[in-house]
């Protein structure tokens, strides 16, 4: 028998009512806020449960809000094949945060979360072989940060001399270009100067 949302939302805030701290259904989705040490028993309790049987982790990432002071929100999706429901786990934390790994309850979180501590910094407590997956192993800083320059830090490239790839700080060889943004219907200035010009003459 296949669960709706509204009765879904029921099951997991009685069944998990101190680890809650707020549900919403929002765009045929069950949304929950939690506190991050809850995670590993609130994902169990939706893997095991009879009535939940969220047994597809779909994705794990994060959101970076410079500006807060729990810099980070860790987000969570689930399946649940037999009910046809999706859900999302949101949880604010601190910079310095470590978040519990969940690699004991789904396997395929270890890729997701090396990519999630790759990409913003983020630990992870537990987990077995937390190391980059994306970037290099001498990478500086996390890419999907937003304090993080277009640019990058360093560039990569080979030595010919060294005869070995090696790192450096970046450089843009080439001045930003000067872009008129007049209309194309009213004609670039430089035929406006020419056709006055041969006016003149």
């Amino acid at each position: 028998m296949i669960i709706e949302l509204e009765d879904l939302e029921k099951v997991i805030n009685s069944g998990l009512t101190t680890f809650i701290k707020s549900s919403e259904i929002k765009l045929k989705q069950l949304i929950i806020h939690c506190k991050i040490e809850n995670i590993s028993e609130i994902i169990l309790f939706l893997k095991n449960n009879e009535k939940c049987k969220f047994r597809q982790l779909i994705d794990i990432t994060a959101i970076d809000y410079p500006e807060r002071e729990k810099r980070f929100r860790m987000v969570y999706f689930f399946l649940s094949h037999e009910n046809n429901n999706r859900i999302i786990i949101n949880s604010d934390i601190e910079i310095n945060t470590k978040v519990p790994s969940i690699t004991n309850i789904f396997p395929s979180a270890n890729w997701m979360e090396r990519e999630v501590f790759d990409m913003y910094g983020i630990l992870f407590s537990k987990h077995p072989d937390l190391r980059r997956i994306l970037t290099d192993y001498e990478f500086e800083g996390y890419p999907l940060r937003k304090d993080f320059p277009l640019t990058g830090y360093t560039e990569v490239r080979y030595s010919e001399n060294k005869k070995k790839v090696i790192y450096e700080p970046v450089k843009l060889e080439q001045n930003y270009r000067n872009f008129d943004f007049e209309s194309p219907w009213k004609g670039t200035k430089y035929i406006k100067d020419q056709s006055k010009n041969k006016n003149q003459e």
